[in-house]
């Protein structure tokens, strides 16, 4: 599965949770949020991540302080382009198993 399909079928997960899908793929300067999407009146910024293996600590040990530094200037990046500022929180999706059967949604994963 590729990193595509893999945000595709996050984004179909939480789309099945009421989540609604604003943008994929935001990139800018300071890195790329995979998703971006709004719970009711929270604007959520989500993190996809695919592992097949656990072998090196599955999906949520590759989210390095580095990565969640990244997202978050990124993630300043993106409102600042909004008139207003809406509530907003992390997310993880971790995916694994040899298809990414195996979902997991981690809510307000992490922040300032």
């Amino acid at each position: 599965m590729k990193g595509s399909d893999a945000e595709q079928v996050a984004a179909s997960f939480l789309q099945n949770h009421a989540l609604a899908l604003v943008t994929q793929n935001y990139r800018c300067r300071f890195g790329e949020i995979d998703l971006i999407m709004r719970d009711k009146t929270t604007l959520v910024f989500v993190e996809v991540r695919m592992r097949t293996s656990e072998f090196f600590g599955g999906a949520a040990a590759s989210i390095t302080p580095s990565k969640k530094m990244k997202l978050l200037r990124t993630a300043r990046h993106y409102l600042s382009g909004l008139n207003t500022e809406p509530a907003c929180r992390f997310d993880v999706v971790l995916l694994s198993g040899a298809n990414g059967q195996h979902t997991e949604w981690i809510q307000n994963a992490f922040g300032e």
